[in-house]
């Protein structure tokens, strides 16, 4: 019987602590975020968060941010930017300085209902603000005024 106890405790123990990995994943849908490679981007300061985007209209951070975008925020926010109505659709999301504003504190901090339930999780931490610059530069390349 001492035998099967040590096993016990071992799969009780596997088993918590699969079940708290499955809700850290959940908070973000059901993915675990995908590393973006920021490779070409001129590096910023790390630990200065800029409110506008350094990357604005680069054909390099708009084709890195497509492939962070699609790896990482399409499943909620839509193919090519396009929401199907999950999450707001990207698209419509002003250009310049405002939009960059909400956009860098909304991926950074993520956002919450009212009861305090996560809608978006945050991504500072899990980003670096390189990547998060190049999602939002290519977002801004897909503007729709319609």
């Amino acid at each position: 019987m001492l035998t099967r106890s040590p096993f016990r405790a071992f799969l009780a123990a596997a088993l918590l602590a699969t079940a708290g990995a499955a809700d850290l994943a959940l908070a973000h849908g059901d993915v675990t975020p995908q590393p973006i490679d920021v490779t070409g981007l001129a590096p910023l300061k790390e630990g200065e968060w800029l409110t506008q985007n350094p990357y604005s209209g680069d054909p390099k951070a708009i084709e890195i941010g497509a492939s962070g975008y699609n790896q990482n925020c399409a499943r909620c926010h839509g193919l090519q930017v396009v929401s199907g109505g999950l999450a707001p659709d990207l698209r419509y999301l002003e250009k310049g300085q405002v939009g960059d504003e909400w956009f860098i504190e909304r991926i950074r901090h993520g956002a919450h209902k009212s009861d305090g339930s996560t809608v978006m999780p945050p991504f500072e931490g899990v980003f670096t603000q390189e990547a998060m610059w190049a999602i939002r530069s290519y977002i801004e390349s897909m503007h729709s005024d319609e």
